[in-house]
């Protein structure tokens, strides 16, 4: 099974990218499933609406996870009540409309898709994302799992594929729109990158006009951030998972430019 993994898609110039770029990809990889990070696909570049959803979706997401800004758009209560394969992360707090795992079944397996957020540095009140994949996968009936762990901390994100490894086919990072140069397979057969990177304009700090965000950086005042608008590259990593055994392959990340 061939598992292609998006990295967060910001704004306009992502949203563009991808849908420009995303069937070449899935025709030059001979994908079976695809997975799109999509917390920052409003045109605002944080969260995403029912529109937004709808796009990500008829542009060939077959699941589409989320992050810390899952929230940020009106209406997310019953947007993520009434479509199963968008997840907000699954260790947020019990009570909080929405769900963080989709069984996704294509009849000769079934492959988990499972969204957690980490703790360091995130400012979001959440379950430890040990106990809550512990319990995830002592109930989940499923062939293949993939986990989206959308953390700040390398060594966060690092140290759950380890502590998992050989139980999950799949750890892939998201959030902060760095791609990273570590993608591996780990000795028990789970699939690893820290960052998938940002599907988003090149020409920006991590989606930002850069001039906003050195502003904010530099002088520590509140600034009110704007997408910016210039060539975009969409950034993820393509996994290749024996549908048998559930273990992970091979991982090859990538980093395509499109034009917006």
């Amino acid at each position: 099974m061939i598992l292609l993994a998006i990295g967060d898609v910001v704004g306009q110039p992502g949203m563009e990218a991808l849908r420009n770029t995303l069937p070449q990809l899935k025709k030059e990889y001979n994908v079976d499933l695809t997975v799109v990070n999509g917390e920052n696909a409003a045109e605002t570049g944080t969260g995403l609406s029912r529109g937004e959803v709808k796009h990500l979706f008829s542009f060939g997401a077959d699941v589409i996870t989320t992050g810390n800004h899952s929230f940020r758009r009106p209406g997310w209560e019953d947007l993520f009540e009434e479509t199963e394969a968008l997840l907000r992360p699954q260790n947020y707090m019990n009570g909080i409309p929405g769900r963080g795992v989709y069984i996704y079944d294509k009849g000769s397996y079934k492959a988990a898709f499972i969204n957690l957020i980490g703790q360091a540095f995130m400012n979001v009140p959440s379950r430890s994302p040990y106990d809550v994949l512990d319990e995830i996968l002592n109930r989940a009936d499923a062939d293949i799992y993939i986990v989206d762990f959308h953390a700040e901390s390398t060594s966060e994100k690092i140290c759950l594929a380890r502590a998992f490894d050989g139980k999950i086919s799949v750890l892939f990072g998201t959030h902060t729109h760095v791609q990273t140069a570590d993608e591996s397979v780990y000795p028990g057969g789970t699939g690893y990158i820290t960052d998938l990177g940002m599907t988003g304009p090149e020409d920006s700090i991590i989606g930002v006009v850069p001039s906003l965000a050195i502003r904010k950086q530099r002088y520590g005042v509140p600034v009110r951030f704007s997408v910016q608008k210039s060539t975009a590259s969409v950034c993820g990593a393509v996994f290749d998972i024996d549908e048998r055994s559930g273990k992970c392959q091979s991982v090859r990340r990538f980093r395509c430019p499109a034009r917006y």
